[in-house]
């Protein structure tokens, strides 16, 4: 089980429903005390799926990616720094659907190396082909990685 720190916390049953495009979910965490993110103990990124993430009609992709900006509203246009993308993961209808209700989406270390870190830590979902009309997403930063994930060589979980 997961240690949960409230101002570690990035998004709790946050809707992703969104026309295709890119959008900051939930809150974002102000690292303008902590700027040495991740140095010293590991810390892990969590993204779980709250409630499924469908769209209806045609099948869409989704992604998110944890990023940095100077500004508490991080830029959507592609200006923030990307510190992780998840990949991209087809949503659908319920029974061709990557993405259900309780399935970890990502669970990834901090970075502790690439792009510096700006002020302010956030988590976008990039949104392609379809709009998502349905679901949500838990996201947070621990010391404890849900049990049963396993870090693997390839990064393939």
């Amino acid at each position: 089980m997961a240690i949960i720190d409230k101002r570690l916390e990035f998004a709790d049953g946050e809707s992703v429903a969104a026309s295709a495009g890119t959008a900051l979910i939930g809150d974002q965490i102000d690292l303008s005390v902590v700027r040495d993110v991740g140095v010293g103990s590991p810390l892990y990124v969590v993204i779980q799926c709250d409630a499924s993430i469908i769209t209806g009609g045609a099948a869409g992709t989704i992604k998110f990616q944890l990023v940095s900006d100077d500004s508490a509203s991080i830029a959507t246009n592609g200006d923030a720094t990307v510190h992780y993308d998840t990949g991209t993961f087809v949503t659908d209808g319920d029974d061709a659907n990557e993405l259900d209700a309780g399935d970890l989406i990502a669970v990834f270390p901090l970075p502790r190396e690439g792009n510096a870190y700006e002020r302010y830590l956030g988590i976008l979902a990039v949104v392609a082909t379809q709009t998502v009309t349905a679901g949500a997403i838990n996201a947070f930063i621990t010391e404890v990685p849900p049990s049963g994930w396993k870090a693997y060589p390839d990064a393939a979980n």
